[in-house]
């Protein structure tokens, strides 16, 4: 998954791709790249950062979204389009401008007509889980047992989808890394990814470019790198994902990471071949 951000704030890229044009050629260029889904947001998510009235996040994504539908289309006709939102609005007119999949950050909470919109619409919904809100959720995040509280969230979270009409085909589940959580958290989920897959839903992985990375990856003189400077780190957790059994890796820089995931789904491929063999 592609992340195209078309907002002046967002953490890593804010202001890069608000223009439509420039949207729609770093879209055709992470499609090339190998990018089976492209997200895209109109409301940054960054630690600190306010909610977006619904009328402007539509303001910046639909001319996006119903440029990059068609385009993609003919050049890619597998490529899907997602929708970063946490507004049942907003993700209906997404739908109707040629996205076909919802990406909620609140797991429903902030709006729960987004279930509702899942189960009229059939489109897949990734419930993701966060501490907190984004203005708040660095405001000293606590867990007893992150990976064991995270899961159950999550298990919660799509049984309450199912019950409100959203087939299970369509949940996927995402731990939330970085949201509400500190970097020993954050390693820990990385850590047991396999028990997050274990819930039975596709799990997406969304570490790309994050600031738990930069404050292991310092460099000699102590300076934290930039984010644009955490691909390879980001490629790591890529590969630990490949092999626990993740499904989607939302992220910035898709060639690197789809070279790193293709290489890793080759690696257990073989591991499995040989696994046969044997027996």
């Amino acid at each position: 998954m592609g992340i195209l951000n078309v907002t002046p704030d967002s953490f890593s890229d804010g202001g890069n791709w608000v223009d439509p044009d420039k949207a729609l050629m770093h879209a055709l260029d992470m499609a090339d790249q190998g990018a089976q889904i492209i997200d895209i947001g109109g409301e940054s998510t960054r630690p600190g950062s306010q909610p977006v009235a619904a009328a402007e996040q539509l303001r910046r994504v639909l001319p996006v979204i119903e440029r990059i539908a068609g385009a993609l289309a003919s050049r890619h006709g597998d490529v899907a389009i997602s929708i970063d939102t946490t507004s049942s609005a907003v993700g209906r007119s997404a739908l109707d401008a040629g996205a076909s999949m919802l990406n909620d950050i609140s797991a429903g909470r902030d709006d729960p007509a987004m279930f509702a919109l899942a189960a009229q619409s059939g489109a897949p919904l990734v419930v993701m889980h966060m501490q907190g809100t984004p203005g708040t959720m660095r405001q000293a995040p606590k867990y007893n047992d992150v990976v064991a509280e995270v899961k159950q969230f999550l298990c919660q979270r799509a049984d309450e989808a199912i019950a409100s009409g959203v087939a299970p085909n369509q949940i996927i589940v995402d731990p939330g890394i970085g949201f509400g959580k500190t970097r020993r958290d954050n390693l820990a989920l990385l850590a047991h990814l396999h028990s997050i897959v274990a819930c039975g839903f596709p799990v997406m992985l969304g570490t790309s470019r994050k600031r738990f990375m930069g404050d292991i990856c310092k460099a000699a003189d102590g300076s934290a790198p930039m984010p644009h400077e955490l691909i390879e780190a980001t490629c790591a957790t890529t590969t630990l994902g490949v092999a626990a059994g993740v499904a989607i890796f939302r992220v910035h820089d898709v060639r690197a990471n789809r070279n790193a995931a293709d290489v890793a789904h080759a690696i257990a491929n073989a591991r499995t071949d040989a696994e046969r063999v044997a027996d």
